[in-house]
């Protein structure tokens, strides 16, 4: 990635509905020019998806936590489990005193004790420890 590349991206990470001809603008390129260096990212997995950032308390899921899983083998093979619970958002193997991070999402702190029931029946897992969000400081975009 060269430095036009990366203004790219900065530019997509801010508002990733601009137009090409914007995004030329801001970096320098025809509308044209641009679009063909997105093109490139998105073939070279730079950029793997487009997306919307919505407010989760705005669309009922308000309640954020962040649960550490204890798992009595190897969790690596469990990723299909995790994903089939739709109020995970993300879901990482880790190292250190617990197996597997899963980030989660919910509406009540009730639904988040009904995740958290249905996390420790995945095969393998042995304990969980959640810890929820009160706020949020901030989040940042990839730095480039």
């Amino acid at each position: 990635m060269d430095g036009i590349d990366r203004a790219l991206v900065l530019c997509l990470q801010q508002d990733a509905g601009q137009s090409y001809a914007a995004l030329g603008a801001a970096v320098g390129l025809s509308a044209g020019a641009a679009h063909e260096r997105v093109r490139k990212l998105r073939e070279r997995g730079v950029i793997r998806r487009t997306t919307v950032d919505v407010d989760p308390a705005a669309v009922g899921s308000g309640v954020l936590a962040f649960v550490m899983v204890d798992a009595n083998a190897w969790m690596g093979e469990s990723r299909a489990a995790f994903a089939e619970i739709p109020e995970i958002q993300e879901a990482h193997v880790i190292a250190g005193s617990a197996s597997v991070m899963v980030k989660v999402r919910t509406a009540t702190t009730e639904q988040l004790q009904d995740v958290l029931r249905r996390i420790y029946a995945v095969d393998g897992v042995s304990g969980t420890r959640a810890t929820v969000v009160l706020e949020t400081f901030f989040e940042r975009p990839l730095p480039l």
